[in-house]
């Protein structure tokens, strides 16, 4: 399984701690993000792992910034990209059981490094539940239609 990883600035030091414990789980992982801590714009890599999880070059994708949310942002404006800011483990878990989360954003100032990792564990051991949640998806989907032109 591939899974993309991106970052900004305030997010190097851990990036490469998740990239290191992705790979240790035996997945491989590609480097979307920055690797300098010099000031840089965070949707150009929500837009990189967006597409890189749209055209379906990876799988799934690791987003990380001061917060989770811009660059999740970012990567919400792809077609086909559901990504989910997450702060706690339950929250990881669900968005994927119950959202399809194909990208799992967090911030590097709001969680440290051993409870991202945790975050992490969660969302790729999860799987998504179909059922009841397909059908919410498949709305999120049809919204998401109706306003890409």
């Amino acid at each position: 399984m591939k899974i993309a990883i991106a970052n900004d600035h305030s997010a190097v030091e851990m990036k490469q701690q998740i990239s290191e414990y992705v790979k240790s789980l035996g997945y491989e992982v590609i480097n979307y993000g920055t690797d300098k801590t010099e000031s840089c714009n965070y949707p150009e890599f929500g837009e990189k792992v967006g597409n890189a999880v749209a055209n379906k070059e990876v799988d799934c994708g690791i987003l990380i910034c001061g917060t989770g949310v811009g660059i999740s942002l970012a990567a919400n404006k792809v077609k086909g990209v559901r990504a989910a800011v997450c702060s706690d483990v339950t929250t990881a878990h669900l968005v994927k059981e119950h959202n399809n989360a194909n990208i799992l954003a967090f911030g590097a100032r709001i969680v440290g490094v051993e409870l991202a990792k945790d975050m992490v564990k969660a969302y790729l051991d999860a799987e998504f539940l179909g059922d009841r949640h397909a059908k919410r998806v498949d709305m999120i989907s049809e919204i998401e239609n109706r306003n890409f032109k």
